[in-house]
């Protein structure tokens, strides 16, 4: 795992050089703080900033050049399978890193090479000879690649804060409008997209091409096409692969040269995680929890009894609520744009402490997305059927006057129209503003309206539930775009590489083609996934409500953080930015202030809107 960054020069006038390159791999240093590497040839710039997994000497430092030394690579992230490739190549390897097979295969094989690859990565290429630069980025989007492109200079990098670090880049850059209503109805800003309109978020599972001022992007993977017309339906049949799936690739991802361990949640997919990490390890895996002090909040005994149960070596860190509301502040600053996933701060907080132990964790996610594990699918499938859905509007008139939980569930069932339900499910299951609030909210210059693809084509023998469909929209943005971004972010600002068995691409490929009863059965989710974890420990440790990895916000901010309302919601904040009405905003206040509770996440985005401004004209 590590931090990647660099430009092509366009033109022989073209600006950048090996100070900007230098400059631009510098703000990576947290991603990397074990090595840097440069290479600068005048037309292009390659840095990279290395956390050692792999390989610990120096042999594996990047840039690495080929055997032939036509090529040069520079590489975040990990290739598990890479001992396989290397033998499939023959070709004597002089470092036992993934790096340098990943480059001899990508001499053999040109850009076709990647669909060997078993991993998480970002990987830059550039080929002296022809003076091109590819690009690669994994069939998820586990690692992050945004770009910048202009008629002088394309620039790269792991985070955004690298490529904003450059002056001829940073003076050209405007807020970008579907940006700003896209995080408002969602919590994050979905690739294409970054804040800037300048600055685009690479595509998982493709690769782009710049040589002179082209760019040329290729998908060569897609979950839309992982879908088959036949569904895997028999439950004994599905839950054996599916458990030999989890062991593979559970396996693959333990392959380290440094200590490594779990986040231990206690829920169902951290637990199964560390459950077969346990059973193929032959001592004690290191696990970590992290627990707050309001017990809603608090699921630290559960990881202590999976602990106990599997014999891991548990770490358990209480934390107060001064400490993270201390991390609240440093949002802004390390996610470079509007996010407003709560659970950052606690994933930062256990990242920290895991660190302390060890280089490397595993963690559970994609479990909800790929096994229905999510209430929004159920209401999916509630409001696919007729009355309701024909009678939408009527209910949501009637519901609005009733009490909170039904005022939620109004705006639930009052989706726009079909080519939008799976962004309003979302955006109202996380307590999002809609795009009828965001109508009368936004000033006119922020009144962007370009909607995302929710729609893609299933086989002609496959009929997919509304849950289906659902679950298929939050693999292609909310799981990449968000909780990916997350956990990248939080753990690499910590120096710590974290894994997603769960996500080997075998798995996700398999999941999207489980029959949807095998998912939720007899109203209980993620019914396959907690057959596999029952064999490994006690269903009654299970039995209770899902919680997720959340802190109170909405108590948080009508006590310690009401500052922050204070702050970046006045009258002067408002208007200042310009983004939306103030008359809106003190409405939305006031309402929550007397008791709509359940309005806490709409305040949130507001306030993480304008620090980030905050942030950003501070630096300007």
């Amino acid at each position: 795992m590590c931090g990647i960054a660099g430009f092509l020069n366009i033109t022989s006038a073209s600006p950048l050089d090996e100070a900007a390159l230098r400059g631009m791999t510098t703000c990576l240093a947290h991603r990397g703080p074990d090595a840097d590497g440069f290479y600068f040839d005048g037309k292009v710039g390659l840095g990279h900033r290395r956390l050692s997994i792999l390989d610990l000497s120096t042999a594996a430092n990047q840039p690495m050049h080929s055997h032939n030394e036509r090529y040069v690579i520079i590489f975040n992230g990990e290739v598990y399978n890479f001992h396989e490739i290397a033998e499939k190549l023959g070709v004597p390897m002089r470092t036992t890193s993934d790096t340098e097979v990943i480059l001899e295969a990508y001499v053999r094989f040109g850009p076709e090479f990647v669909h060997l690859m078993n991993g998480m990565f970002a990987i830059a290429i550039y080929d002296k000879q022809t003076q091109t630069l590819d690009i690669f980025r994994d069939r998820m989007g586990i690692k992050p690649v945004y770009y910048y492109l202009d008629n002088q200079i394309f620039a790269f990098a792991s985070e955004l804060k690298s490529i904003v670090h450059v002056p001829e880049v940073k003076k050209t850059l405007t807020i970008d409008a579907e940006a700003v209503r896209h995080f408002l109805h969602l919590g994050y800003i979905p690739r294409p997209h970054s804040i800037y309109s300048q600055i685009r978020k690479m595509d998982s599972g493709s690769y782009v091409r710049v040589s002179g001022s082209e760019l040329t992007e290729t998908r060569y993977w897609k979950l839309e096409d992982q879908i088959k017309d036949q569904v895997i339906s028999d439950r004994q049949e599905a839950k054996a692969q599916l458990n030999e799936l989890l062991v593979s690739s559970v396996r693959y991802r333990m392959i380290a040269d440094v200590p490594f361990g779990t986040f231990l949640s206690g829920g169902v997919d951290s637990s199964l995680v560390t459950a077969i990490a346990q059973s193929v390890s032959s001592t004690p895996v290191k696990t970590f929890s992290i627990g707050f002090d309001s017990a809603k909040h608090n699921e630290s005994d559960y990881a202590k009894a999976v602990a106990d149960k599997l014999g891991t070596n548990h770490h358990s860190f209480q934390v107060t609520y001064k400490e993270a509301m201390d991390t609240v502040g440093t949002l802004a600053g390390i996610y470079d744009e509007p996010f407003a996933d709560s659970s950052a701060v606690p994933t930062l907080m256990v990242s920290k402490l895991a660190r302390q132990h060890v280089t490397m964790t595993l963690s559970g996610d994609g479990g909800d997305e790929l096994f229905h594990g999510y209430g929004m699918y159920t209401w999916a499938n509630r409001l696919a059927r007729q009355p309701l859905r024909g009678l939408r509007q009527p209910a949501a008139a009637v519901l609005g006057q009733m009490g909170n939980r039904y005022k939620r569930v109004a705006q639930l069932v009052a989706f726009p129209d079909a080519k939008r339900e799976r962004s309003h499910i979302f955006s109202q299951e996380q307590y999002l503003f809609t795009e009828t609030e965001l109508d009368k909210l936004l000033q006119p210059k922020w009144q962007s309206k370009a909607a995302l693809r929710e729609q893609w084509q299933w086989p002609a023998g496959r009929t997919p539930t509304a849950a289906e469909k659902q679950a298929l929209f939050d693999m292609q943005y909310y799981l990449q775009d968000d909780l990916l971004v997350k956990v990248d972010r939080a753990t690499m600002e910590h120096s710590l590489e974290t894994r997603v068995p769960l996500l080997d691409y075998r798995v996700v490929q398999f999941a999207l083609n489980v029959a949807p009863q095998l998912k939720m059965h007899d109203g209980e989710s993620k019914s396959l996934l907690k057959d596999v974890l029952y064999d490994y420990l006690p269903r009654s440790i299970f039995q209770r409500p899902k919680w997720g990895f959340s802190v109170p916000l909405g108590t948080w901010l009508k006590n310690e953080l009401h500052y922050l309302i204070d702050e970046h919601l006045s009258a002067e904040s408002i208007e200042s930015a310009g983004f939306v009405q103030y008359s809106a905003v003190k409405q939305l206040v006031d309402r929550f202030e007397r008791g709509e509770d359940y309005l806490y996440n709409r305040i949130w985005l507001l306030i993480v809107l304008h620090q980030w401004l905050a942030l950003h004209r501070a630096s300007a």
